[in-house]
């Protein structure tokens, strides 16, 4: 697996945010009125051509919306599961533990340090020194 930059790292939450958005808009797909769409056509019912408004569905939106979001789902589902498992794959436990806490959980900094009895600046540089040391190598860390 390669390498996972800090900025990567930092928009795992906002993907995972971003997931819950699509995934609700996705199931109340096509409530209110949305999708609704009107025309006017001529009603030769009579003899001759009056205008008459019709409202409907517009089910090509529909389907458009929902495989877009859908598509947009499994791409940030999958960009995730990367980070996860970059994640699950640092050797030192106390950096993985530090990285899964702060990353995957969204835990600040102070709450990590009170974790695992460190001070908070400590879990500061552990993560900084994470992606100083050794960019190329997954396994070298502080």
């Amino acid at each position: 697996m390669g390498q996972i930059s800090r900025e990567q790292m930092e928009a795992y939450r906002s993907m995972k945010d971003e997931i819950k958005e699509l995934s609700y808009r996705l199931e109340h797909l096509g409530e209110g009125d949305s999708l609704l769409c009107n025309s006017v056509i001529n009603d030769y019912r009579s003899g001759r051509g009056v205008p008459q408004a019709i409202v409907g569905v517009d089910w090509k939106k529909y389907d458009r919306l929902k495989a877009r979001y859908t598509q947009k789902i499994i791409k940030l589902e999958q960009e995730c599961s990367v980070i996860e498992e970059y994640i699950e794959d640092i050797s030192d436990s106390l950096l993985r533990r530090i990285f899964r806490m702060y990353y995957v959980e969204g835990r600040k900094q102070r709450e990590i340090a009170e974790l695992v009895h460190m001070d908070r600046s400590l879990v500061s540089k552990k993560i900084s020194g994470y992606f100083k040391v050794a960019p190329n190598s997954h396994f070298s860390h502080v």
